[in-house]
């Protein structure tokens, strides 16, 4: 088995030889992100993650370690890469491993790490672990808007994918409902948009009566794939 401190050295060595010329400043920019950056495409950061756990036979101490290892650098390309190794041994993850992202969360301070923690961790931690709820309760209060955030999205890949649990996610989307802040708006509107893929009628009859309550935003985004009869329903709701 791999030492996950040196492997960490490894991932560090190759994400430093993709970097491309100016997009670090750009990247950085575009972000508002206070760390450095390298200047690595994500799908490059992917490729390299990939390329480094094929074969190292990492046990959850060994991935959790590894994750951590990459994240206590200040850049960019090394915390992409810490999430992408949670992401990709987020079966060997549990509720025990919440507190890590619960810090590594409220670190991020951005939604290019945020998004993939939330969605792709904790979202399958919570479907396999309905004893986490109480953690998601908690976070739906909590100051952070990150971790309010995650709450909503930690719902969207089941909801996408035409499971999860709608009547949870609609309980955290209420309450949040009358948020000033863009992220909140923004992610409300995306799980209602991706759920609508496959069951628009649900998220009709849950969005209809609560349109004049829901920001611009995030009505637009919940009525992109329903009919044109729905949208133009919900619009005159709101």
């Amino acid at each position: 088995m791999t030492d996950p401190t040196d492997l960490a050295q490894r991932i560090d060595a190759e994400l430093r030889g993709h970097f491309v010329p100016g997009r670090a400043e750009q990247e950085r920019a575009y972000l508002k992100s206070e760390l450095e950056h390298y200047g690595v495409p994500v799908p490059a950061v992917r490729s390299v993650v990939k390329r480094a756990l094929r074969g190292a036979g990492l046990d959850r101490g060994h991935a959790t370690a590894l994750a951590v290892e990459l994240w206590a650098v200040p850049v960019h390309e090394r915390r992409a890469a810490a999430v992408e190794v949670l992401v990709a041994s987020v079966g060997l993850l549990g509720s025990e491993d919440v507190p890590l992202l619960e810090r590594l969360i409220r670190e991020s301070r951005t939604w290019a790490l945020v998004d993939l923690l939330a969605g792709s961790v904790l979202g399958p931690l919570v479907e396999r672990d309905p004893g986490l709820v109480a953690t998601l309760d908690r976070w739906a209060a909590d100051p952070d808007f990150w971790i309010r955030r995650s709450v909503l999205l930690a719902h969207l890949e089941a909801l996408r994918a035409g499971g999860g649990d709608f009547e949870r996610f609609g309980r955290y989307a209420d309450g949040m409902l009358e948020e000033r802040e863009f992220f909140i708006r923004k992610a409300i509107g995306w799980v209602l948009r991706d759920t609508s893929r496959k069951r628009p009628e649900l998220v009709f009859d849950w969005i209809r009566p609560r349109a004049s309550r829901a920001s611009g935003l995030t009505v637009r985004e919940a009525v992109k794939r329903l009919s044109p009869e729905q949208r133009e329903a919900v619009l005159v709701a709101r």
